[in-house]
């Protein structure tokens, strides 16, 4: 259920309650219902405003549909999102994101963080490079297949057939006016992959994320960007359960 749905079940909930507050010709039904308004009505809406609170301005639930996160996340997980901690800082190399991507989708993403503003990235023969530095991946299900670079204000992907620039119709890639630097991470874009390098739709195909404004471009351009929130703990199924990471 979304925090509107959530909001519209209270609002019928509470229209209930105040009909059957108005003043009428008492009888014992009446005296009943009123009884029920206050016994059950009235706890719901409490605890119903309690939660739109809750998973509007703290946290809320996230079901992983896809694959593009296994072995670390399996489909048909349920995460709890932490939609309060980014109001106070950037996320982290590492952090799980859920956000809102750069191509029209009816549903958020959910990846990793990999890169962040300032930095530089490369992929080579199935090893990232953060900053130069090769990073150590132990929550990835494979190598990824293909090689990535930052340069000359694009992102470049070679997947067998030679180096080739994103697409900024497709993909989200500022324009070097927004770049501090040609081979360097634009402000405010994260480069986000998804642990299953090889199966997942994450930056090396759209783009950056960002933070906050407006895509820059691809068929979002213009629309409001950000983060929903950092994924910190799988609460179901069971066996699944435990603290996320990063």
């Amino acid at each position: 259920m979304t925090p509107n749905e959530l909001l519209i079940l209270v609002g019928v909930i509470a229209a209930i309650r105040l009909i059957l507050a108005i003043p009428a010709i008492a009888t014992v039904s009446q005296g009943h219902a009123r009884v029920l308004a206050r016994e059950y009505l009235d706890p719901f809406i409490i605890a119903g405003l309690a939660a739109w609170l809750l998973i509007t301005f703290v946290a809320r639930t996230y079901y992983i549909p896809s694959a593009s996160m296994v072995p670390t996340l399996q489909v048909g997980d349920v995460l709890l999102v932490d939609k309060f901690e980014y109001h106070f800082h950037a996320p982290h190399e590492g952090d799980i994101v859920v956000f809102p991507p750069p191509l029209p989708s009816p549903d958020d993403f959910i990846k990793r963080v990999i890169g962040l503003p300032g930095d530089t990235i490369a992929i080579r023969n199935g090893i990232v490079y953060r900053n130069g530095r090769a990073l150590v991946e132990p929550y990835i299900a494979a190598r990824p297949e293909y090689d990535l670079r930052i340069a000359n204000y694009d992102i470049d992907v070679n997947d067998g057939g030679g180096w080739m620039p994103l697409d900024r119709s497709e993909a989200n890639i500022p324009p070097p006016s927004q770049w501090t630097a040609p081979n360097r991470i634009p402000p405010h874009c994260f480069l986000m992959l998804g642990d299953n390098r090889n199966d997942s739709e994450d930056s090396h195909i759209w783009g950056f994320a960002q933070d906050a404004g407006r895509f820059a471009s691809g068929p979002r351009k213009g629309k409001p960007a950000g983060f929903t929130g950092r994924a910190f703990v799988i609460f179901w199924p069971p066996p699944q359960a435990r603290i996320l990471h990063g």
